[in-house]
């Protein structure tokens, strides 16, 4: 199952947990309040899984590729990580399906504070479009991830600030009409 909590403020390696001490978990419940969606699926079987063509239709995630995230297999490695950690927001979700590998998402509360979500093998999150977020790996250095959109892919990051984007907006009224 996912394990999410709040993080400490230590500018240290961002592949660290940066788990508050004591620790502040956060649950399933205070993610979907935050319109971030779980999901646990059989990674193994990924290529013929009945549930993960069953989320695809009913989604209409009809866009799908396999990034891995790794030195050894991504071009320009290291700028890519550092892209990756740069807090933004997307105007569509964003959905990954973890195959192999772990890394962390994090994500502001409402409070503007950093949850850091630990995803691994079976891990599928979709985060709501004009949530800040990032993405960054844990000390294994490895993720091989299904990356799925509803169309088209778009992968525009917009830095924060981009608060007058409309999906920033849009998130925003969902935060204070999920209170």
């Amino acid at each position: 199952m996912v394990e999410a909590w709040y993080m400490d403020e230590s500018q240290e390696d961002q592949r660290a947990p940066h788990r508050l001490q004591p620790n502040r978990t956060v649950s399933l419940d205070q993610l979907r309040r935050l319109g971030v969606v779980y999901r646990k699926l059989d990674a193994d079987i990924y290529e013929t899984d009945p549930c993960l063509k069953e989320i695809r239709r009913a989604e209409n995630y009809s866009w799908m590729d396999i990034i891995t995230i790794h030195k050894d297999k991504l071009p320009n490695y290291e700028e890519k990580i550092k892209t990756f950690y740069e807090e933004h927001l997307h105007v569509d979700d964003e959905i990954r399906y973890i195959l192999d590998g772990s890394g962390y998402f994090d994500v502001r509360d409402k409070d503007d504070k950093w949850i850091r979500i630990f995803m691994e093998k079976g891990d599928m999150i979709t985060l709501p479009a004009g949530i800040y977020h990032r993405f960054t790996l844990d000390e294994n250095n490895y993720v091989k991830a299904m990356r799925l959109f509803v169309g088209e892919p778009v992968w525009t990051p917009y830095n924060r600030p981009a608060d007058d984007f409309p999906a920033r907006k849009k998130y925003m009224k969902f935060l204070v009409e999920a209170a």
